[in-house]
């Protein structure tokens, strides 16, 4: 089907791009309890090669919640720190912030950067910044998302695990990263890591000393991982996680019409969906990514991350079962071959 396409660079949904970021810019979000040492691990990636040119967007509202080491004391929304990189506080509107750092970039009067990164605060739910970047389409065409983080306290975080909100942003992670082990005692960081498999077994699990963790398990993108598309897992609060596969080639428009259905009838339950598809008429694998009523623009990459083509996309929904989402997805499949 190549043939179709105005190029041998094009695919059905543009221009592929030789890695997910692509053209656009690559957005990490660093989320955590309070106190579970997000902004050390921030500015440690921040001292690396790979944290150079990178914006950092503080998204709290009121006081500003970030250390004086990292904004340098200063009272301004936006600051420049060393190794190229940018700071904002987001007080309040997270797009108005992002889309004044396009506009200062394009002006000249902020730096150049390549990345962003999100630090929330340690009560934030993640799911309307990750909502963010489906809303508006002149922020989807600058910015796409690449990774969650959810950085666990190992002193605090089986506590911590208590509340709502902080099982929230160890399920919709990609990465887990737990801190401060070298103030827990073995036992008790290996009990936290089964607790956090518990709840989140898609996401890979890397340990902080002091911060330290190395920066490619902040700056790589999440969808590359196989680690990314395991096995069902069972949460409190009435929230599920589970994997669907394809063996064979996907056709588009039957996948986005039983997506399009689920969002509209279920979409304030429908957490996070993220996957690689195999296309029909595809070369590379299509980066699909759904929060609640709103999906995020397909990206075509370049090429597979490894041999296997099999479609996965994961599932964390609040009380939508597997089967009727595999039943809803074998209807749309059936209506659509009647119209062959």
């Amino acid at each position: 089907m190549l043939e179709l396409f105005p190029s041998r660079e094009a695919g059905p949904f543009g221009r592929r791009r030789k890695r997910e970021r692509g053209a656009k810019i690559p957005v990490s979000v660093v989320t955590g309890f309070l106190g579970a040492g997000k902004t050390t691990l921030v500015r440690r990636f921040l001292a690396s090669p790979q944290g150079a040119g990178t914006a950092v967007i503080v998204n709290e509202f009121g006081a500003v919640g970030i250390d004086d080491a990292l904004l340098r004391a200063s009272a301004d929304e936006t600051v420049l720190l060393g190794n190229g990189c940018l700071c904002c506080i987001a007080r309040s509107d997270l797009q108005l912030t992002l889309r004044r750092l396009i506009f200062d970039r394009d002006h000249g009067t902020a730096p150049p950067f390549f990345r962003v990164l999100i630090e929330t605060s340690g009560l934030a739910d993640p799911g309307p910044i990750l909502q963010t970047f489906s809303t508006d389409r002149a922020l989807g065409g600058e910015f796409h998302l690449d990774a969650v983080l959810a950085v666990v306290d190992a002193v605090n975080g089986a506590a911590n695990l208590a509340a709502a909100e902080a099982r929230k942003q160890v399920i919709l992670a990609d990465r887990i990263v737990i801190s401060k082990t070298d103030l827990a005692d073995a036992a008790a960081v290996a009990r936290l890591k089964e607790r956090l498999r518990a709840l989140n077994p898609r996401a890979t699990i890397d340990v902080a000393i002091a911060g330290a963790l190395d920066p490619e398990r902040i700056a790589a993108p999440a969808s590359t991982e196989r680690s990314g598309f395991v096995a069902e897992a069972a949460h409190s609060d009435g929230i599920l996680s589970f994997v669907i596969e394809a063996a064979e080639p996907i056709a588009w428009p039957t996948f986005a019409r039983a997506m399009e259905t689920l969002t509209a009838l279920r979409g304030a339950d429908l957490l996070r969906a993220k996957g690689l598809l195999n296309v029909a008429g595809c070369r590379g694998p299509v980066v699909v990514q759904y929060v609640q009523h709103l999906a995020h623009p397909p990206v075509e990459l370049e090429a597979w991350p490894d041999e296997n083509r099999t479609s996965r996309i994961v599932f964390i929904t609040r009380a939508i079962p597997e089967h009727q989402v595999r039943d809803l997805f074998a209807a749309v499949a059936a209506l659509a071959k009647g119209d062959e």
